[in-house]
């Protein structure tokens, strides 16, 4: 393949490599070829792919049992964090799991629906442990670097995901949002990233759906992100939400203009100031939708930065991370311990021993009550516009924890979750458009949040935009 087909192929979403394939122009083993090309080349500089397996994803490329699926032939990376591939790692970005080397015996439900639309998958990218830093900055496997600036990070807990897309390996990987991990990623690499609704996609067997984390991908362009959602959003015996269907399919709706929309902006936050640019992330979203013909005003859920609220955090937190623990000492044959994992990790995790029936129960009462009050202002408007972080990409190294200081991963990620964790509560979509770049030329994003179930307007205005801003045609100075 010469470099002007690698550059051409290269600048192709998810949605265009497929079409090479079914047509013939290409083959899914030199479309895999290729990505395994450029993740040599390209990954050294990034740290984004910590598990590959390029002989096995060649062996199913040339298999004449993949399936003839709207993405066939198209490579494909998987987080290392909850969605298991079958004999593959899945370290969680733990020490103790690396050091075991630990490999899952099943495919996660979300992967049996990925290998059945045709993608092939040839690796698992870098993540924060447990994901629960806005940084991919692992001890176990260390940082991975944003391909618009290496000495910044690429957002968390997805970021080797987006580091991966944004470098162009591949058009679109997998990634999860449990407070924001798929949008602050994608903001920080100017990629799409969109948190589908509670329950959309299937979390089993190993999680469940009536959390705060959901999964979907991180990639280029509306379309792309409207298409693989209709192919992984297929739930599953078992599933303990599944949220209901509005236009579906999604790959037909984007080309559907939406309605004339009622849509509130709101760029403050009372806990932190946010940086101009993700200000104007946020206002430049207004503004297009003012010119597609929209109605937006100053306005937002009254609960929304409930000073209240954040206090239900340190018990589900914590017990939501012992309880992982639980899980990871099944995978490991023993019990957790300090060593395996992070200071701040095991600091979380210890709270929990502190945390009563009640505390719990409590706490999960807040949450319920914070999200009627939130969800009640979207009876009235169709879509609020807020920024997608409060602050741009970090430096590398300014959000890692140290035993001196093992909460300072999670308290310098506040300011990245602020605008994002309120939805994973109410399990609302929300989506995240590359709009604007700081004078560094760091991406920050713009954050559009819908009613629950209605993925269908976020896309649908998310198209709109592209096709003003075309963003899918600035990539990053690593990009072929």
């Amino acid at each position: 393949m010469s470099l002007a087909d690698d550059q051409s192929i290269a600048r192709l979403d998810a949605t265009g490599q497929a079409e090479l394939v079914r047509t013939g122009q290409v083959s899914p083993t030199e479309m895999l070829d290729r990505a395994i090309e450029l993740a040599d080349r390209l990954d050294p500089q990034l740290n984004a792919i910590i598990h590959r397996f390029d002989d096995k994803a060649r062996a199913e490329a040339a298999s004449g049992d993949l399936p003839d699926g709207p993405f066939r032939g198209v490579p494909f990376l998987l987080k290392d964090l909850w969605p298991a591939s079958a004999g593959d790692p899945l370290h969680l970005g733990l020490k103790g799991l690396k050091d075991a080397a630990y490999r899952h015996p099943a495919d996660s439900h979300l992967v049996t629906n990925y290998r059945r639309a045709g993608f092939v998958i040839f690796g698992r990218t870098n993540s924060p442990e447990l994901g629960l830093s806005a940084t991919t900055e692992p001890l176990a496997y260390g940082p991975t670097r944003n391909p618009w600036s290496t000495s910044h990070g690429s957002g968390g807990s997805s970021g080797g995901a987006s580091a991966a897309v944004a470098a162009g390996i591949l058009p679109a990987a997998n990634a999860s949002d449990g407070g924001g991990s798929i949008r602050i990623p994608a903001a920080m690499t100017n990629l799409v990233g969109l948190k589908p609704s509670r329950g959309r996609t299937p979390m089993g067997p190993l999680g469940e759906e009536w959390g705060t984390s959901v999964q979907h991908v991180v990639c280029h362009t509306v379309r792309d992100a409207a298409g693989i959602l209709d192919v992984s959003a297929i739930a599953t015996n078992g599933d303990g939400v599944i949220a209901p269907n509005h236009g579906r399919p999604y790959a037909e709706a984007i080309n559907q203009p939406p309605p004339k929309l009622r849509i509130g902006i709101r760029t403050d936050n009372p806990r932190v100031e946010t940086h101009p640019d993700c200000v104007a992330g946020a206002e430049r979203a207004a503004t297009e939708l003012e010119a597609l013909g929209h109605s937006v005003e100053v306005a937002s859920p009254s609960a929304l930065f409930n000073p209240d609220y954040p206090s239900s955090f340190p018990a589900l937190w914590s017990t939501a991370i012992a309880s992982k623990f639980k899980q990871i000492s099944g995978f490991l044959g023993r019990e957790v311990t300090a060593d395996d994992v992070e200071p701040g990790t095991w600091r979380m995790a210890q709270v929990a021993n502190t945390i009563t029936g009640m505390d719990l129960l409590n706490a999960q009462n807040a949450e319920q009550r914070f999200r009627r009050a939130v969800c009640a202002w979207w009876d009235d408007f169709d879509i609020l516009i807020t920024p997608t972080t409060a602050a741009p990409p970090p430096v590398i190294g300014d959000l890692v924890p140290t035993d001196d200081d093992p909460m300072r991963g999670s308290v310098g990620s506040i300011p990245y979750a602020l605008f994002t964790a309120p939805f994973n509560v109410t399990g609302q979509p929300a989506i995240s458009l590359p709009l604007h770049r700081t004078a560094e030329g760091l991406p920050v994003g713009a954050q559009l949040i819908g009613a629950y179930g209605r993925e269908d307007l976020l896309l649908q205005l998310g198209a709109q935009i592209e096709a003003s801003v075309d963003w899918a045609a600035d990539r990053s100075p690593l990009h072929p």
